[in-house]
């Protein structure tokens, strides 16, 4: 059974396959385009949210009833 759930060791494991599998030429390349894709993501969400704020609904003028 699972006592602590995952200890260092088996983070290390990982990692070896990782490097196993996809080579060591091709991680940095691969963690590069994972940084650019996180930085374009964030200034999209940081535009929609400052787009939101300026978005105002504009308030119509009421007039009294006579």
């Amino acid at each position: 059974m699972l006592r602590n759930g995952l200890e260092p060791w088996h983070l290390l494991i990982v990692a070896i396959i990782i490097i196993l599998l996809f080579g060591s030429k091709k991680l940095p390349e691969a963690a590069r385009g994972l940084g650019k894709s996180m930085r374009i993501l964030k200034s999209e969400a940081k535009a929609m949210k400052d787009d939101g704020a300026t978005q105002s609904t504009p308030v119509s003028e009421t007039r009294p009833v006579d």
